[in-house]
């Protein structure tokens, strides 16, 4: 596989405008907690959402629900056609095109980064060795850091882990990418390079939905900001009107505490 062949938009294959993710009434329950109540949401090819709210608002449950790290009790979820059940076919086929960046880097600390982008490419997709090195080279050169390819995890500042770890993601070709509160574990200083690898995403096309406190980086790349509360989706709106003219109560108190900071 050339890079020529690899340059190419992540959307290209696919109609914009085409929803690639339905959750319908999505309900959760940890034990007694009611963690998600009946939860609607479509999510069209290209599309970027932030997620914001307090914590323990299900934001990331939400996202979690959608590459079945959390199972649901009630609704449906469909991503890209697939019905997210029991099924564990679905489930593989769901996980193998929706990629993951979390909090924490979740890298294998005894594999060189090199290594961690393979891993999954050979043994899910079956991709031969040598393209899948070529394909991690080439993503490491999109998050900036192609001469980090030996080094082990441990040897890499905590933004340059979460980048191996998005670049890490993409070596899979995802359809959606999921992060949650990618930054969140970051020195200040190491949050903004992360972001700018996200924009760039963003700008490449790629169906996002980004659970963060990061207020600029909505304003910059959402179409969209959803703000939940006590497991409900409470408003949401393109930016512009989010930030600007917040419809509900709690998301005018929630957006002052947190655009105080």
């Amino acid at each position: 596989m050339s890079l020529s062949s690899l340059d190419k938009s992540p959307t290209e294959e696919a109609a914009p405008g085409k929803a690639i993710v339905q959750m319908v009434g999505v309900e959760k329950w940890f034990g007694d907690f009611h963690v998600l109540k009946d939860i609607d949401l479509v999510v069209d090819q290209g599309e970027k959402i932030v997620i914001c709210g307090p914590s323990g608002s299900g934001k990331s449950t939400m996202i979690r629900c959608i590459n079945a790290l959390e199972e649901y009790q009630r609704g449906r979820i469909i991503v890209d056609g697939v019905p997210l059940t029991q099924n564990l076919k679905n489930i593989e086929t769901v996980r193998s095109e929706v990629g993951m960046v979390f909090q924490q880097f979740n890298l294998f600390p005894h594999l060189t980064v090199l290594e961690n982008l393979t891993l999954a490419p050979i043994w899910v997709r079956k991709v031969p060795k040598r393209e899948a090195e070529e394909t991690a080279m080439y993503f490491l050169q999109r998050v900036k850091i192609p001469e980090q390819a030996k080094k082990y995890p441990g040897q890499l500042s905590g933004g340059q882990q979460q980048r191996v770890a998005i670049a890490r993601s993409l070596c899979m070709r995802p359809k959606v990418m999921l992060f949650d509160e990618p930054t969140s574990a970051l020195d200040p200083e190491m949050i903004k390079e992360v972001l700018e690898v996200m924009i760039e995403l963003a700008q490449d096309g790629m169906t996002m939905l980004v659970v963060t406190h990061e207020m600029g980086f909505a304003r910059t790349v959402a179409n969209r900001v959803i703000f939940m509360d006590e497991g409900r989706i409470v408003e949401q709106n393109a930016p512009e009107a989010f930030f600007n003219n917040p419809k509900s109560d709690r998301t005018k108190l929630f957006l002052s505490q947190i655009l105080a900071h």
